[in-house]
């Protein structure tokens, strides 16, 4: 009797680990998918910096442009709270 409750005991751990594992590989496969995007964007990215330079240095400029304006939402969004 104690022997099939730790047989089933011991299906039960394998089918968890099995549903665990292929849990990990779904997340595992998804990061990897989101980091050759990215990667892939890069590269595009360079090529066309290198194609166009000017194209750079409009980059870098909206760039700041957008983070001076986050900054500014930030504070206008602190005073909102504080009202």
């Amino acid at each position: 009797m104690a022997e099939s409750e730790s047989q089933e005991g011991n299906y039960y751990n394998r089918g968890k680990m099995v549903e665990n594992f292929k849990t990990d590989m779904e997340e595992l496969l998804e990061e990897m998918e989101k980091l050759t995007v990215r990667a892939t964007w890069m590269a595009y990215d360079c090529v066309a910096i290198q194609t166009n330079p000017d194209l750079s240095n409009a980059m870098q400029h909206l760039e700041d442009v957008f983070l001076m304006c986050k900054e500014q939402m930030d504070k206008k969004w602190q005073e909102v709270l504080l009202e």
